[in-house]
């Protein structure tokens, strides 16, 4: 039995899109249309996760399973392999985790909130200063997480899945040029990340 991966090309849904293609787990993959240009794929994706979004994971015994970040930790647990996620006791346990909830608690929000302002805040002249200011918090914290970033992964010398996210949302706003300048040391991780065989396909769907 597969999985089922509801997502959209480039967007959260590539990390796990990532992790499948890493694990060898047998999936197909239900394209989303635009969450925030399409009423009926807001519709058809609540039926599934009532947040209507991506990544959403139909596991091979029907249950369903959001929010990355808890998708990471199961994969790891159903295959048995600390490739993606260090082992229990394993020295990198503890930065792993904290950064890897860091990641989604407080990054992954900004772009809930600044994609599409209009969801949040009434006022039409407001909506361009609260995303500006959205994305100036945003990479605020990636500075935080630059001065915790090792080599050549963020863990050091162990790739692990927080360098999968690394590769992803350094390709969303502000973009990887901000990053090539403000942030090095992600920026690297990103282009070491882009170059792994394993995911070059998964790179090449989502990102041609």
């Amino acid at each position: 039995m597969s999985y089922k991966l509801y997502g959209r090309l480039g967007w959260g849904s590539a990390i796990v899109e990532a992790q499948l293609v890493w694990y060898g787990l047998p999936y197909t993959y239900e394209a989303v249309d635009d969450l925030f240009k399409s009423p009926d794929a807001r519709t058809k994706l609540e039926k599934v996760n009532p947040l209507a979004q991506v990544p959403t994971l139909v596991l091979p015994d029907g249950s369903i399973m959001s929010e990355s970040a808890a998708i990471t930790l199961l994969l790891a647990e159903v295959t048995g392999k600390d490739s993606l996620v260090p082992r229990a006791g394993a020295p990198e346990r503890a930065k792993f985790l904290r950064w890897l909830v860091y990641i989604v608690a407080n990054i992954y929000p900004t772009f809930t909130y600044a994609d599409d302002p209009a969801r949040f805040v009434s006022v039409n002249a407001a909506r361009d200063p609260f995303r500006a200011a959205t994305d100036a918090y945003a990479q605020r914290l990636w500075r935080q997480v630059e001065s915790e970033t090792g080599s050549p992964w963020f863990l050091g010398e162990r790739f692990s899945a927080l360098d999968i996210y690394i590769d992803v949302m350094t390709r969303w706003r502000p973009k990887r040029g901000w990053f090539e300048g403000e942030t090095p040391k992600l920026f690297a991780i990103a282009r070491k990340a882009d170059a792994l065989p394993e995911l070059k396909e998964v790179w090449k769907r989502n990102y041609p």
